[in-house]
């Protein structure tokens, strides 16, 4: 929960912005609640499946396990 006070100074603040700031104060706080999703769903990268040739992805693996699985 929000302290008094906090909330107090935030109004007091607030009351003295014009409307238009008001509205992008509004527009930040909402920003702040909302859990954004970014990134693009799996679906739409489909069309590149199979877009790396089975050499080329035995390559990659290789270069992983040699330089990656090494404590």
């Amino acid at each position: 929960m929000i302290k008094s006070s906090i909330k107090e100074e935030i109004l007091k603040k607030l009351d003295s912005l014009p409307a238009e700031k008001q509205k992008r104060v509004l527009e930040f706080v909402g920003g702040l609640t909302e859990e954004k999703i970014s990134g693009i769903p799996g679906q739409k990268l489909l069309h590149f499946s199979g877009a790396i040739g089975k050499k080329d992805l035995d390559s990659m693996r290789q270069a992983i396990e040699e330089g990656c699985e090494k404590i």
